[in-house]
């Protein structure tokens, strides 16, 4: 099980080796384009993806 060990309350410590763009997300630094947990979890929605669109973070968590 991952733990979000870098966001405590609204402070977000950036996570340089993960980019996010999705502002809504709970564990998205605000100031910056990176997520703020230690590691995430990939996975897909499709039984054969081919496309990047097909892919989904599976560690998103609405704020």
């Amino acid at each position: 099980m991952m733990k979000d060990m870098t966001n405590h309350g609204s402070e977000c410590t950036p996570n340089t080796s993960i980019k996010c763009t999705v502002d809504n997300c709970a564990y998205h630094c605000q100031e910056k384009q990176y997520c703020g947990l230690n590691a995430i979890s990939v996975g897909t929605h499709e039984s054969n993806p081919t496309e990047s669109k097909c892919v989904d973070c599976e560690s998103f968590k609405l704020k």
